[in-house]
């Protein structure tokens, strides 16, 4: 699929290149600097250019450009998905994703292409996994390779190449194990405030007002702000945790095609529509 990848700098430098099939020469990017020179912002260069004989797949992280090179029609999010794994990655081991911290970690960075790309296809992509095989950089052990001529990559498999979600270790229990659902309710409503009273009257539809919550604020006004009308009209923003206004219930809830039973629980959430106070 993916046969090589150039990182390009803002200048339009080709300051690193790895090739996984046969080696593509730097003069394909020529199509790529032609169109990157008509484009105001380098976020306007499009992601897919076609070339008489491959097709050029681009993203823009950093001020870097990710540049792929592909010699077969591929779904492009496909690829364009892969550079941004690669980029975050760069991003989780070094820090940054930068020219000059690429640079410094050449060694580990050609590693780590070695292993998110196999033959041309995305392998181990996932940082929790790469960094079983690939070992992040650190000052005692860039010396150390540097003087034995080492390298940064284990001696075993990750656990997690095993696993069926790629972003878990293989075989990996927890004491617990929940499950929740959320109830979430959105309440649109007008309040009048009277004033011989003082009493709120709620006008909600068919709910219960003896149900409802009692709220209660006080209005605050900044320095210099004009004076507001006689009897303004408050909108109001409020979540109120574990209610469901309405009365609604869950009883019961029901897993299927699980081995373990987890602990199983309902949140509830009543939050603010159009919620209006009249004083």
């Amino acid at each position: 699929m993916i046969h090589s990848l150039f990182l390009i700098n803002h200048s339009g430098d080709i300051f690193l290149e790895k090739h996984w099939k046969s080696v593509i020469s730097r003069s394909v990017c020529d199509y790529f600097f032609e169109v990157k020179e008509k484009a105001v912002d380098p976020e306007n260069v499009p992601p897919v250019l076609q070339t008489p004989h491959h097709y050029l797949i681009s993203i823009y992280r950093g001020k870097l450009f990710f540049l792929s090179v592909v010699q077969t029609e591929v779904p492009p999010l496909f690829v364009i998905e892969f550079l941004h794994r690669v980029a975050d990655t760069f991003q989780d081991y070094f820090g940054e994703c930068s020219e000059g911290v690429i640079k410094d970690n050449l060694v580990t960075v050609y590693e780590l292409l070695e292993e998110m790309l196999d033959n041309g296809f995305p392998l181990a992509t996932e940082s929790n996994v790469l960094k079983e095989m690939i070992r992040p950089p650190n000052i005692l052990r860039s010396v150390v390779n540097t003087l034995t001529g080492g390298s940064n990559v284990g001696d075993t498999l990750p656990t997690g190449q095993l696993s069926n979600v790629p972003w878990r270790r293989a075989g990996v229990k927890y004491t617990n194990n929940e499950a929740y659902f959320d109830v979430v309710e959105e309440i649109d409503g007008n309040y009048t405030y009277d004033l011989t009273t003082k009493v709120l009257v709620w006008d909600i539809g068919k709910l219960n007002p003896q149900k409802l919550p009692n709220l209660r604020g006080s209005l605050s006004m900044q320095a210099g702000a004009p004076k507001p009308e006689e009897n303004p009209s408050l909108n109001i923003d409020l979540k109120i945790q574990q209610l469901a206004i309405s009365g609604l219930k869950v009883s019961r809830l029901d897993m299927y095609g699980e081995k373990y039973k987890p602990f199983k629980g309902v949140k509830y959430l009543t939050k603010a529509g159009k919620f209006q106070v009249r004083t």
